[in-house]
């Protein structure tokens, strides 16, 4: 928050309020979560019920790609064993069958009204304005189309307000993706999947409080102090509901796998280039510097990895998964972590389970381009003001999962059950 303040666009003008409740929620929820025994009850059943429905979501791609389906180290009943871990074949059909098991939710009511819950708790004690608390509580749950929720009140949004609409979306996930996290991590950390829920929850807060510190409001939001209920075009039929559910999944994992192929691809080539060029200096200067990019975004992290909480001993390993996010997607952070873990590289369980909550968000550059661009196609009046606030949101998401890792680590305990040990 400190760091956030030193970057505001106006240090005189601060919410006290946000930053005090904000903090005060995410202290709550993390002291429910791994103190209380009853909280440390519910986080299992949510782990183990993610667990279970993703074990049985993975019905449809067995029957369509037979054993190249099955996860690492498992069985079909026809006795083939599983050929190993295949990204593509694995996990993204994952994406698609959580997609239509959220649209069935929307059209049931489920999601509306969980959403307009939290929305009213934040409206209510961190005094900002109820599209934006709404867009907030809509990201806990769901991506890019949290910004539909609150389609009318985005043409007469502040600048402020679409920094922190932006911010919410950038430093959550959507639970459309929690299946390739939970996949890629399961086996080095069995309750990986309570901790993905815990982390969205606490980021919406931390997002809120990190995009009014650096983009603070100074104008009058037209829905302050409201609670707005959600914008949501409801299909006609439960089925019809599984079809659009099914179809916009499939984008999105068409969409992760372009990502991917586009980003690592580009990211190898520079850093074959700096690499290259870095060596020729490291004999000149005598120093062995490590300019590979994700190098170069560890040495940047690795303040900001050690105030979180991460071990002296890990912390450049930390912050360099930590530092790759903002330019290869939290994917191959996910997955740089999950080798890490599988080879015994880390020292301390602690510096998993905080990389774990600080990788947990689409705070890259990627999802800066996705989200203002969504957005935009919502409101294409508002495009320019999208695009100045947009660095500044991806920064304050970016500080908002490293807040989220701080208060989780706060509650830390090497033999709490939620490590799974």
């Amino acid at each position: 928050m400190a760091f956030a303040w030193l970057l505001s666009t106006n240090r005189k003008v601060i919410n006290w309020r946000v930053i005090i409740w904000g903090c005060i929620i995410q202290m709550v929820v993390a002291l429910f979560i791994f103190v209380v025994p009853a909280g440390a009850d519910i986080f299992m059943f949510i782990n183990d019920s993610l667990v279970k429905v993703i074990g049985v979501a993975n019905a449809g791609a067995e029957f369509l790609f037979g054993r190249l389906a099955l996860p690492p180290g498992s069985i079909n009943e026809w006795g083939e064993e599983s050929l190993g871990f295949i990204f593509t074949l694995q996990v993204l059909p994952q994406i698609i069958f959580f997609a239509s098991l959220m649209a069935v939710l929307y059209y049931i009511g489920i999601m509306s009204w969980l959403i307009k819950i939290f929305a009213k708790f934040f409206t209510k004690f961190m005094k900002v304005s109820g599209a934006e608390a709404l867009c907030a509580s809509s990201n806990i749950f769901v991506g890019i189309e949290s910004a539909t929720t609150i389609r009318p009140y985005l043409e007469k949004m502040t600048r402020s307000e679409l920094c922190t609409i932006l911010t919410a979306g950038m430093a959550t996930i959507a639970s459309t993706v929690l299946a390739i996290y939970i996949m890629l991590l399961q086996k080095q950390f069995p309750t990986i999947a309570g901790h993905l829920v815990s982390a969205s929850f606490l980021s919406a807060p931390a997002a809120i409080i990190m995009s009014k510190i650096l983009l603070p409001e100074t104008e009058s939001p037209e829905t302050l102090g409201m609670n707005v209920a959600p914008h949501y075009d409801k299909e006609s039929s439960l089925v019809e509901a599984i079809i659009n559910g099914a179809n916009a999944g499939l984008k999105l994992a068409v969409g992760v796998a372009a990502l991917l192929i586009a980003f690592l691809g580009l990211v190898a080539l520079a850093d074959f280039i700096t690499t290259g060029a870095g060596a020729k200096v490291n004999e000149i200067i005598g120093i062995n510097i490590d300019w590979s990019l994700k190098g170069l975004f560890g040495y940047i992290f690795y303040p900001f990895t050690l105030v979180i909480g991460v071990p002296p001993a890990d912390a450049y390993e930390i912050s360099k998964v930590i530092g790759e996010r903002a330019i290869v997607t939290e994917t191959k952070s996910y997955m740089d972590l999950a080798a890490l873990m599988n080879a015994g590289a880390l020292q301390h369980p602690r510096s998993a389970f905080l990389a774990t909550y600080a990788l947990c968000g689409f705070a890259h550059v990627a999802s800066l381009a996705i989200f203002v661009g969504g957005i935009a196609a919502l409101v294409p009046s508002r495009t320019a003001d999208l695009s100045a606030v947009g660095p500044r949101a991806l920064l304050a998401a970016t500080l908002a999962c490293l807040m989220t890792a701080a208060v989780a680590g706060t509650f830390f305990s090497g033999s709490s059950i939620l490590l799974g040990q």
